[in-house]
């Protein structure tokens, strides 16, 4: 990948995946990009200066051939690399992630779930057994995941990340309402979903304002 490519760009690239994704399962086997950004509320032009990022893919007065587009943008993505990640935290946020997150589908392969909770080790979680965070360092070494899903109180979310850094992750998907930063080689994924319900609540208010 570029190194110049924006984080708009990058930010996108899951979409166009979800979207050709739909598409390869209907049948579709080519698509312009006029039709694709009917289909995104993308501008056409954008889905042609995005996809050039990365070489362009289609052809003039043909369009894309989906299921290549497809391909080529889950390579881009590292989705065929099947990364190992841990989950620390198995709350209601990390136990729903589990059982509903296909993460094979997107890169990862879920190893290992742990939790300080003694009512929660020793549980089955989609055949994963969650164990005591004392054991983390030793399965961390051994298995050598890259990315840890952290769904923990925000409190503990840096000393957390920073003991899992000592271990070796390189990657965290942080649900813990916390921001994280780390050093520059460690990649960080903030989720927050109460920004996301903000967002909601501006956009419905400026829809009702113009009523």
């Amino acid at each position: 990948m570029e190194k110049n490519v924006s984080a708009s760009v990058i930010n996108r690239l899951p979409r166009y995946y979800r979207y050709l994704g739909e598409l390869l399962n209907s049948g579709v086997e080519r698509i312009s990009s006029k039709e694709l950004s009917e289909r995104m509320g993308v501008t056409a032009s954008q889905i042609r200066q995005d996809l050039n990022c990365f070489g362009g893919f289609g052809q003039q007065g043909y369009g894309y051939n989906v299921e290549y587009l497809y391909g080529e943008i889950s390579a881009i993505l590292g989705l065929n690399s099947k990364y190992k990640a841990i989950l620390v935290g198995a709350g209601n946020i990390g136990h729903a992630l589990t059982r509903n997150t296909n993460f094979e589908k997107r890169g990862f392969e879920l190893i290992g779930i742990f939790d300080n909770d003694p009512q929660k080790i020793g549980m089955e979680i989609r055949n994963l057994t969650v164990m005591d965070p004392k054991n983390m360092k030793e399965f961390v070494e051994r298995e050598k995941p890259t990315m840890a899903i952290l769904s923990v109180p925000r409190a503990v979310v840096n000393q957390v990340a920073q003991e899992l850094i000592s271990y070796g992750i390189k990657a965290f998907l942080n649900f813990s309402y916390a921001e994280l930063s780390t050093n520059d080689d460690v990649v960080v994924e903030n989720i927050h979903l109460g920004d996301s319900l903000m967002r909601l609540c501006y956009k419905i208010s400026e829809a009702d304002a113009k009523k």
